[in-house]
């Protein structure tokens, strides 16, 4: 065996490799870490942090844009809180909220509010109101209409919109209320909207009237918009029904 130093190269055990032998002040090949043989050095190198910047921040950084608004929306809003303070318009008067029987019992009350909507589509509030009336003075409920044939049934709410159509939603969207709800109507928006001739607009307000619940809101048709006081638009609108402007 050859000395190198203070090593020596030989066979390992079985002669199946080289070994290197340490001696006091040596240390293997590829160690570096001094006094203590054969235990590699860790690195004193620190991690390196990513720093992330949020948005308007940081260098290079785009300035936040302005939120858009409508233009002259509080102008427009205050106009209809002036134009709707005397509460004298016809659906004050003879909307939905006034065509139900406020003394019957409950579930007639809702039965009526879900009639009263069904006939105000397309129908003027006045038309409406005189319909609901004429019903009521024969005891509007689940069974009188379901007793009551279609013919007299159309006569009665002649002339709302649609009469004939409306005259097969009513019969149908009762059967299943008498048969489905025990003469009560659904409790949910999913379920209202299932009902013949009862469409999301209807479904919202009957929650609202009806069970007191706000589950979201019915927004007017556009012809409806377009017939908004022309008060409501500002002079440096176009006129479109949108109210945008030029």
């Amino acid at each position: 065996m050859r000395e190198r130093g203070n090593c020596c190269l030989g066979r390992g055990i079985g002669g199946s490799g080289l070994c290197w032998a340490r001696g006091a002040a040596g240390a293997a090949p590829g160690s570096q870490t001094q006094g203590r043989p054969g235990v590699p050095r860790r690195s004193r190198r620190r991690k390196s942090l990513a720093i992330a910047y949020e948005a308007g921040q940081g260098e290079g950084a785009e300035p936040r844009r302005a939120r858009w608004e409508p233009p002259h929306w509080r102008e427009q809003l205050q106009r209809i809180r002036d134009m709707r303070s005397s509460r004298d318009a016809p659906v004050d008067e003879m909307g939905v909220q006034t065509c139900y029987d406020s003394s019957a019992p409950p579930e007639v009350m809702r039965y009526q509010v879900l009639l009263a909507l069904m006939l105000s589509s397309q129908t003027k509030d006045q038309v409406t109101s005189a319909a609901m009336l004429r019903l009521r003075r024969r005891g509007l409920s689940v069974d009188s209409v379901l007793q009551m044939d279609d013919e007299t049934l159309g006569q009665i709410i002649y002339p709302v919109g649609f009469w004939r159509n409306k005259v097969k939603y009513i019969k149908q969207t009762t059967a299943i209320l008498k048969q489905k709800y025990g003469g009560d109507i659904p409790s949910t928006v999913e379920e209202l909207v299932q009902l013949p001739g009862v469409g999301p607009k209807m479904a919202h307000l009957a929650m609202h009237i009806a069970w007191d619940s706000v589950a979201g809101i019915g927004v007017p048709a556009p012809p409806k918009v377009w017939a908004l006081p022309p008060q409501l638009w500002t002079p440096t609108c176009t006129g479109s029904p949108t109210g945008s402007s030029g």
